[in-house]
């Protein structure tokens, strides 16, 4: 199977586990699995992330990260006629996800299927069916029971803190676009464990050891806030955002010179895109006003390193997005004229 195939074919399987953030632990066995797979050791950190160990030419030991968790959201409490107020889970705009089929996973193990629909749903029925602040007061999850009180929900062990996940309606045309929810980021994990999977097959060894983060807490701000000390340069590999007077597109890899947190480690993005440039790959170098990453975090967290950030361009990023297979063959290929240089 080409690469490029296997990272979409993986994709396809990862965005299909639900893992909103500090919910992440079956898409990190996932992942763990593959890597295991390709002959390389794994461990967890205590809050839950994968570290993939990869032996490199010398000790100097580089970091990449990817993270596994995304946007979700959380049973809030349960309303008198048995329907159920959520709060978010990561940023993003009720709009995104009004209409979308979620399941609510009981802490006992137990799943329930649903649907995330304004309160005043219907055009029929409803004067401001569309003037409704779309907000979380003004939202609600129809639970897929039969339920008619708020007992009733609590019978079948739905209870506050409850995580939700949301239907992520995966697709890969025939024209080579991938649609999916969660591309952010798990994208990037499948793009990473494409570079696995090339470097085990074909025998190379990166000149550096490479410490590789799948983070599990990345959509809540804190994901890599800590490092294993002997990492002195850090690459996040996360979606390129699109958008007005930004210029990535669905077909390369963005290289984030600033993004919210601030600019990104001069001399480190110089050699990404020098990088991109001697390998003529399509490339965007960009500006990400409201945007943060791995990098950000353990850089907050008082981690001593370089950091960059590159990824693939993501459309529509925090709601149905797309990219297309030419921007993760680019973001593979940038990585691995990283890490082999």
């Amino acid at each position: 199977m080409e690469t490029v195939e296997y990272i979409v074919e993986t994709i396809g399987k990862l965005v299909n586990i639900p893992s909103p953030s500090g919910f992440a632990h079956k898409a990190i066995a996932f992942v763990k699995g593959e890597a295991e797979g390709f002959g390389y050791s794994c461990s967890l950190n205590q809050k839950g992330g994968l570290v993939i160990h990869v032996p490199g030419k010398c000790e100097e030991t580089i970091g990449l990260s990817a993270h596994v968790d995304t946007l979700g959201a959380m049973v809030r409490s349960i309303k008198s006629d048995g329907t159920i107020r959520f709060t978010s889970v990561g940023g993003y705009t009720m709009q995104s996800i009004e209409g979308s089929y979620c399941t609510i996973h009981t802490r006992d193990g137990r799943e329930y299927e649903g649907t995330i629909l304004a309160n005043s749903p219907s055009v029929h029925t409803f004067d401001d069916a569309r003037t409704l602040e779309r907000k979380e007061a003004n939202m609600h999850i129809r639970l897929d029971e039969i339920v008619k009180t708020e007992e009733d929900v609590k019978n079948l062990g739905i209870d506050s803190g409850d995580y939700v996940s949301f239907d992520p309606k995966f697709n890969y045309t025939k024209s080579g676009f991938v649609k999916s929810r969660h591309l952010d980021d798990k994208a990037s994990v499948a793009v990473l464990l494409g570079l696995l999977k090339e470097m085990s097959e074909g025998g190379l060894q990166p000149q550096k050891t490479i410490e590789i983060l799948i983070s599990n807490y990345e959509e809540v701000g804190f994901g890599a806030s800590y490092l294993p000390k002997e990492i002195t340069e850090f690459v996040a590999v996360d979606m390129g955002a699109l958008g007005d007077d930004l210029n990535g597109t669905e077909y390369a890899v963005s290289i984030c010179a600033k993004d919210s947190s601030g600019p990104y480690d001069y001399e480190l993005t110089t050699r990404l895109i020098n990088i991109a440039k001697e390998k003529k790959l399509d490339y965007a170098i960009d500006i990400f006003p409201h945007y943060g990453s791995d990098v950000s975090a353990a850089l907050h967290g008082g981690n001593d390193i370089k950091g960059a950030l590159i990824g693939q361009g993501i459309h529509a990023s925090h709601g149905m997005e797309r990219t297309h297979k030419s921007a993760l063959h680019n973001t593979l290929e940038l990585l691995k004229g990283y890490v082999m240089q």
